[in-house]
């Protein structure tokens, strides 16, 4: 595995391993672009196959916040880090307090918070060791409501687009993943009187969703064959992809998960040939980031949901700006933020 090449293949400034076997801490903190600030991203605990597959979850997910916070018009760069192991390990604190010391390592370059396998909870026993870290008990906290509520005026977006109309009400949404943020967007989804298929591997989640919203139940291979119209992956990564893409048989694409397309370059373009609108990843899940930048900046509860809810019309310029140039709602997108990234970086100069 050659480390420089994964590297510079997204112009990554940094890229940081910590380990502590004697508490079971094995961490990597990416840091993709610090052009508009310092880098913030959430901790990811997961049980990767190999480092290098942790390794490049790590990059693919620092340069999406990168991405995420030029286009949503925050002063921050872009990193993420991830924790190889158990998430449902018991004793968490010395592994978060091992964590919150390689965040501190950084001086402030990198900013963390709670992702998926994480919670506030742990990110207070991060900020034991660092004071580094946002999203903590009696701050902005939990971030899932106001993420799963930009998703949500994101999809709206998408259906304005798309139908004309942005009511969700008797729209089929197959939502797939019911952690945080899936059963905050299938709660605003079910109060609109959206109709819900719904999937996941915990089938306890899968029963509140039932229970609370009214939803039918898939098993997880089958959510991408859903007759619906709207396909929101709420999940891990990559589940639009050479084996799942020709199943779809929705109008939209648009969802909370991160790096949904597997390949960019290519699996972009075949949503659009196939007449399925995309809303970016990075663009309509941005609530979360929001909601921590609110922290730092001191921002109220309902200053950081209003600006969440102006994902609506960021991604209505992206579909219209899409539809001028002939070109890809990721690819639009992408040319969105990197302008943004290019501008910042002319100023710089100036000073």
């Amino acid at each position: 595995m050659e480390l420089f090449d994964l590297m510079s293949e997204r112009k990554h400034e940094q890229l940081v391993f910590w380990n502590d076997p004697d508490l079971g801490y094995r961490g990597i903190i990416a840091i993709h672009d610090t052009t508009m600030g310092p880098a913030l991203g959430g901790t990811r605990f997961w049980n990767y196959k190999s480092d290098r597959d942790a390794i490049v979850d790590a990059l693919r997910l620092s340069r999406g916040m990168t991405y995420k916070a030029a286009i949503t018009g925050l002063n921050l760069g872009g990193g993420k880090s991830v924790i190889w192991g158990d998430n449902k390990v018991k004793d968490r604190e010395m592994i978060f307090r091992s964590h919150g010391r390689a965040v501190e390592s950084l001086g402030g370059r990198y900013i963390t918070a709670e992702d998926v396998g994480t919670s506030p909870d742990d990110m207070e026993f991060v900020s034991m060791e660092t004071e580094h870290v946002v999203g903590l008990i009696g701050r902005s906290g939990d971030p899932s409501p106001v993420t799963a509520f930009g998703v949500y005026h994101g999809i709206k977006a998408a259906a304005a687009f798309k139908y004309g109309d942005d009511s969700l009400n008797g729209k089929h949404v197959a939502v797939q993943g019911l952690g945080h943020v899936g059963y905050y967007l299938c709660k605003d989804l079910a109060e609109e009187g959206a109709k819900l298929t719904v999937t996941d591997i915990d089938q306890d989640r899968v029963a509140l969703v039932v229970e609370e919203f009214g939803a039918e139940v898939v098993a997880p291979d089958a959510i991408y064959s859903v007759d619906a119209d709207i396909y929101a992956p709420c999940a891990l990564g990559a589940t639009v992809n050479d084996d799942t893409i020709d199943l779809l048989k929705v109008d939209i694409v648009a969802g909370a998960a991160n790096n949904v397309l597997a390949k960019g370059s290519v699996h972009g373009p075949a949503l659009k040939e196939r007449g399925i609108l995309y809303a970016p990843d990075y663009v309509i899940n941005a609530g979360g980031l929001i909601n921590v930048y609110g922290e730092i900046e001191d921002w109220t509860a309902e200053r950081s949901k209003r600006k969440a809810g102006d994902i609506y019309n960021t991604l209505l310029r992206i579909f219209e700006f899409a539809a001028a140039e002939g070109i890809g709602t990721h690819e639009a997108a992408n040319k969105v933020a990197e302008s943004r990234l290019y501008e910042a970086r002319h100023l710089q100069r100036t000073f």
